[in-house]
């Protein structure tokens, strides 16, 4: 997958056909062959988000991964939460980078949600590979790579003393930071990559020539939903990659996705990856 002939790279640069259209039938039925049911920072619409509250109901609700993100403490531990400050989402406030790990397991993370939820921790990454690996696939979301110095290299040491290096091992690593991406995969070449793709960053679109530059490195491009039609899976597909959209809300949403032929999608609500 990391090399493409020369005839597609003109395919795709010149805009020329690629190939038999898909009609719908066609693009639905290459979705169900192998579609993922991803929970977004677990199953985060019935509990709260990268928690191992979260993350158990998304084994329970029999999704194919849950997603997470990680970020770094100020003492170099790699702990799971979404936004660069916890103010959101614990009883805490200021950045993560700026607590320890003493320090911010110590916040509530699960009472903003709902009191049955109060005392539930940020985890920490390894707490979560040791208490899932095997049973389900873990996407990791590195969080803004670039306040934490080496974090790639952490996360590919956890993954490798846990033997979860391999391909068929369920691990997939993205990022929005494609340089970050570029570093793991040479770190751990293994390791499927995904590229996350925002839609303010891209209003127009992704470009052909993003696609055979995600290509070089990455397994996955993951869009915004709103940046996902037929054209652009079809694309993604000759190019040997996958696609999974982020964040999926509703049955509508998760419908239209699967009739544009993408391989899973990302979804605060697991019962919608079922609708195929």
């Amino acid at each position: 997958m990391r090399w493409k002939p020369m005839l597609l790279a003109v395919v795709l640069m010149f805009g020329l056909a690629v190939g038999p259209a898909l009609d719908g039938n066609a693009s639905v039925a290459h979705a169900e062959d192998s579609f993922l049911n991803i929970a977004h920072r677990g199953a985060s619409g019935h509990a709260p988000e990268n928690t191992l509250a979260a993350f158990d109901k998304a084994v329970e609700m029999k999704a194919d991964y849950f997603e997470l993100d990680v970020q770094m403490t100020k003492d170099g531990h790699l702990v799971v939460i979404h936004d660069t400050t916890v103010d959101r989402t614990t009883n805490g406030t200021g950045n993560v980078k700026d607590y320890t790990l003493k320090e911010i397991r110590q916040l509530d993370a699960g009472s903003w949600f709902g009191p049955e939820f109060k005392g539930e921790r940020i985890p920490t990454l390894d707490e979560v590979l040791d208490k899932y690996q095997g049973k389900i696939g873990i996407l990791i979301e590195l969080k803004q790579p670039s306040l934490y110095p080496g974090i790639e290299k952490k996360v590919a040491n956890e993954l490798k003393e846990r033997n979860l290096h391999k391909s068929h091992k369920n691990i997939i690593v993205q990022s929005f930071d494609q340089n970050s991406m570029k570093t793991f995969h040479r770190l751990l070449p293994q390791v499927p990559i995904g590229v996350l793709v925002s839609l303010s960053e891209n209003p127009d679109g992704i470009s052909k020539q993003q696609l055979l530059e995600f290509a070089t490195y990455a397994d996955y491009v993951n869009p915004n939903h709103k940046l996902v039609d037929k054209d652009l899976v079809d694309n993604i597909h000759l190019l040997g990659m996958k696609i999974t959209p982020y964040t999926i809300l509703d049955k509508q949403t998760a419908e239209a996705m699967v009739y544009n032929g993408v391989d899973g999608i990302i979804t605060d609500y697991p019962e919608l990856g079922f609708i195929k």
